[in-house]
């Protein structure tokens, strides 16, 4: 069975960490993992702690070339992008594609943050008393910086039941909720993802 596996930033330093971050994650790609199942194709998540340890575990796989085993590397920008991903990335992070194919590198523009706050209902519903509704409400979230969306987030959520927002705690229970759609629609590099693997399934036999 073929799969395609995403090398994901985040999780922190500890396995149940990275393990609910997979889950979280893997609830949210749902569409895609069920599009990857009509096609007898596994789409597997790999939370990987820091975004350099993401960046190499993506390397080795493209460069060791596992059979049947499709990588791809998902992090966030950490700011603007002007250029493709690779290209982003070669420039902040001093990292080496070679002939990788784009579409094979995706990034969360500007912070995985960023396609929390795009369905700010989930967000809210998740929170729920003493939320301040203050997220952005911009059409194309990824201009906004992501310091911005981070004072943003911890506004909305201090004096909530759940505490001020916590990537590791809270992140992954926000992403089950999160409506796919209303991301996509908001984060230009969150449709790149989903469009990159639906097409890397249509090209699976």
């Amino acid at each position: 069975m073929k799969r395609i596996r995403i090398y994901l930033e985040g999780g922190g330093d500890y396995k149940e960490q990275r393990a609910a971050l997979r889950q979280g994650m893997c609830a949210f790609l749902a569409k895609l993992k069920d599009e990857a199942a009509e096609r007898q194709t596994l789409l597997e998540v790999v939370p990987c702690g820091g975004r350099q340890k993401a960046y190499e575990a993506f390397r080795n796989a493209v460069d060791n070339s596992v059979s049947g085993i499709l990588p791809l590397l998902l992090v966030d920008s950490e700011g603007p992008v002007s250029a493709p991903p690779p290209a982003h990335l070669t420039a902040s992070e001093s990292w080496a594609f070679g002939d990788t194919e784009g579409t094979r590198v995706h990034l969360m523009i500007q912070a995985m943050e960023t396609w929390i706050v795009a369905d700010a209902e989930a967000v809210a519903s998740y929170y729920r008393q003493k939320f301040v509704r203050c997220l952005p409400k911009a059409d194309d979230l990824e201009h906004t910086p992501k310091a911005t969306i981070a004072a943003l987030l911890s506004r909305a959520t201090m004096h909530t039941q759940k505490g001020e927002y916590h990537k590791t705690r809270h992140a992954p229970d926000l992403l089950r909720r999160l409506d796919q759609a209303k991301v996509r629609k908001r984060c230009r590099s969150c449709e790149r993802l989903f469009a990159a693997v639906t097409s890397l399934l249509s090209s699976i036999l």
